[in-house]
């Protein structure tokens, strides 16, 4: 789970970004944190570069298939 000490540096979003499951490979269109949502994995990643792949980590059956959510980011202008 990602973790901060400063509130003053992190408001709150009601954006959609933060809800939207993205598949393995596809471009991330905002940088920041991202979580799997099946397993809680963490990854950073740089706006406009792509997510890792599938064979980034590997999931048991019953954990299902990699999804990668943003759970947290930069205020986009």
């Amino acid at each position: 789970m990602a973790l901060y000490k400063y509130s003053t540096f992190i408001s709150q979003s009601e954006d959609k970004a933060f809800d939207t499951l993205l598949e393995p490979g596809t471009a991330a269109t905002w940088p920041g944190i991202y979580r799997c949502h099946a397993c809680g994995h963490e990854i950073a990643i740089a706006g406009t570069h792509t997510l890792p792949s599938q064979n980034h980590h590997q999931h048991t059956p019953s954990q299902g298939a990699i999804q990668w959510r943003l759970v947290v980011s930069h205020k986009k202008y």
